[in-house]
């Protein structure tokens, strides 16, 4: 825990000493604002990160484990100590019919004798019941731990698909083909089939080999699975601009700057949106409520 908290410090520490130096100048934080052209944040922390969580949930899993194994073999003792009663009973037991017998002899050796199969049945059941019962205690504990080793398994295969769709964006990144960066949101979406991420991201690269009706079919899909979704509508209206359909184009446009108005400065310099500045009465349209 230590090391997580140690991890999310280093990852905030950039952000409060921005906040706090920018504090005092609000005109000097607005430009450098509009300058910037990267995220503040770097993958390699945020990989950091994942790696003391696994390591954090690995710990969890052994500490899990051995409790339940300081269970089992507490049942054991047990069990120990209820065979080494019942043995302690018994034999005090056949003491008793010892002595017994040796004033029953007078009367006979047949009745010593049902006496004896009579205490061997008795001590039969009980020891059977026992063992019955104790046999059912180990059952359910491995049907436990089967169940505690299967979520344990689970959670191993979510973190290391995360870990390898992590490595797969930061490659991505590094990408400067675009066929090269399709292959590569394949492989994401192979991991996480309808990742709305990796099918915007794809639909970029496919709107760079000249592709728009890929793209289209590809947001439509991100869409359904996030209605919501800002990035699908603004690659829409990149690919509809591409078609030379600048109706639907201004149409996703405004739907796009409905869900973040980071959207209206970057279409004012996207080249692939540069047909639609001169679009009759563009700016009015983009205003918030205003109709695409």
């Amino acid at each position: 825990m230590p090391r997580i908290l140690i991890a999310l410090v280093i990852f905030l520490l950039p952000f409060q000493l921005f906040a706090a130096e920018t504090a005092t100048q609000p005109e000097q934080f607005e430009a450098e604002v509009e300058q910037l052209e990267e995220p503040l944040y770097s993958p390699f922390i945020e990989r950091y990160v994942l790696d003391e969580l696994k390591s954090l949930r690995t710990d969890m899993a052994a500490n899990r484990a051995e409790l339940i194994q300081m269970m089992v073999d507490r049942e054991l003792s047990a069990v120990d100590k209820a065979v080494n009663y019942a043995t302690n009973t018994v034999t005090y037991f056949f003491y008793l019919i010892a002595a017994a017998s040796s004033i029953l002899v007078l009367v006979g050796w047949s009745s010593i004798r049902e006496i004896k199969e009579r205490v061997h049945t008795l001590a039969d059941q009980e020891i059977n019941s026992l063992v019955t019962e104790y046999e059912q205690r180990l059952r359910a504990i491995e049907q436990q731990l089967s169940k505690e080793t299967q979520q344990i398994e689970e959670n191993r295969e979510k973190i290391e698909r995360t870990q390898e769709v992590q490595s797969l964006w930061l490659r991505a990144g590094q990408e400067t083909n675009p066929a090269n960066k399709i292959a590569v949101y394949d492989q994401i979406m192979a991991i996480r089939p309808y990742d709305t991420e990796a099918l915007t991201y794809k639909a970029d690269a496919v709107l760079e080999i000249s592709e728009p009706q890929w793209a289209i079919n590809l947001c439509h899909q991100a869409l359904e699975s996030d209605p919501d979704n800002g990035h699908a509508f603004y690659q829409l209206a990149c690919a509809h601009t591409a078609l030379a359909q600048l109706d639907e184009a201004v149409h996703y446009l405004q739907r796009a700057v409905n869900c973040s108005e980071t959207y209206r400065e970057q279409s004012q310099n996207d080249p692939a949106l540069s047909p639609l500045q001169s679009y009759p009465g563009l700016d009015e349209i983009l205003k918030p409520g205003g109709e695409g």
